[in-house]
């Protein structure tokens, strides 16, 4: 017996306006049964599914789990993440790796790391 993963679930307060952030980021799109309360993005995918969930209560404080992505076109796919709505928090340069930390629009924090 093994297990995979299935999921990486987002809580948030619109499932289908953060489900068509996170399906252009990854130049995606959301599964067609989607709505407010419940989204899914890459459902019929080789890997794991995006899944949000509307729920009643806030996000409080930083997220424990986060997206790291990765880009060898760092400078561009930074623009075009800021220009979809994501929030520029923070700049490392750190462990032989260059990121910056984001949030998306409900405030999830995600990384983007450039690949060199």
């Amino acid at each position: 017996m093994s297990i995979t993963l299935e999921n990486v679930v987002f809580d948030c307060t619109d499932a289908g306006a953060l489900a068509t952030f996170w399906a252009d980021v990854l130049s995606s799109k959301v599964d067609a049964d989607s709505n407010e309360f419940f989204a899914t993005v890459n459902r019929s995918a080789d890997g794991p599914t995006l899944m949000f969930v509307q729920v009643p209560e806030p996000r409080n404080g930083k997220n424990r789990l986060h997206v790291d992505l990765a880009t060898a076109d760092w400078s561009a796919e930074l623009d075009r993440l800021v220009g979809l709505g994501a929030k520029r928090l923070d700049e490392h340069d750190e462990y032989g790796t260059h990121w910056i930390t984001l949030a998306d629009p409900e405030g999830n924090v995600f990384d983007l790391a450039e690949i060199r």
